[in-house]
């Protein structure tokens, strides 16, 4: 029997955490480690406990989401912990933020339970996917603040079709529209995209949409 996604609840209303790990524990796959209503103690859990994700407010006292998860997750953690980001729709600007500091996605305080799910299990597998329309929002928002790096990587060790993945896994399209767009199978773009993560030692989507835009590969 698999062993189960282990999930540590990080939000400071007590409603909202009580809803979430309600829900997480009625799954047979997956089990709460642990809750909490603040960032610091969210970091102290999370490396005490290990679990398999952190689900992690951004506006709580103390130890904001934002930092706690660059403390967990962000660069040169050694061992991070994956952190799944709940933000409200009008808030943005702090899901970037959170995905600058090592976020593997986010979803919506309002998202229906099915979405948490799914979000939960994405994530834990290392997939770590935003949704498509939702990386569009950010790019087309943020886009203009990744500023380019003052000396661009080498030459990506890319191949032309790999290089041409990357842009538009960078402008927002998901797998199947990269399919669609290249006219090959959505199996063949899991494949072009594992390696392009790998080639560049990139931990996911996100990650590869930073990278394709300091690099200059997309503008």
């Amino acid at each position: 029997m698999t062993e189960p996604i282990r999930v540590l609840v990080c939000d400071d209303q007590p409603l909202i955490r009580t809803g979430f790990a309600t829900i997480i524990d009625a799954q047979p796959d997956m089990e709460v480690a642990g809750e909490c209503g603040d960032g610091r103690t969210a970091v102290e859990l999370a490396r005490r406990l290990r679990p398999d994700l952190v689900i992690m407010d951004v506006r709580m006292p103390g130890l904001d989401g934002i930092e706690a998860t660059r403390r967990l997750a962000g660069a040169g953690v050694p061992d991070p912990v994956k952190v799944l980001v709940v933000t409200t729709f009008n808030l943005d600007e702090y899901v970037y933020e959170a995905l600058r500091a090592g976020a593997s996605g986010f979803l919506l305080k309002d998202a229906p339970p099915a979405h948490l799910l799914h979000g939960i299990r994405t994530v834990a597998s290392g997939a770590a996917l935003l949704a498509p329309e939702v990386t569009r929002r950010l790019v087309g928002r943020f886009a203009s603040r990744i500023r380019p790096a003052e000396r661009p990587a080498a030459e990506p060790p890319l191949t032309p079709r790999e290089l041409e993945v990357l842009r538009l896994i960078a402008e927002g399209l998901s797998n199947s529209e990269i399919a669609d767009t290249l006219v090959i199978s959505q199996e063949t773009v899991k494949t072009y995209v594992s390696r392009i993560l790998t080639k560049l030692d990139l931990r996911d989507r996100v990650q590869a949409v930073v990278y394709a835009y300091r690099n200059g590969l997309v503008t």
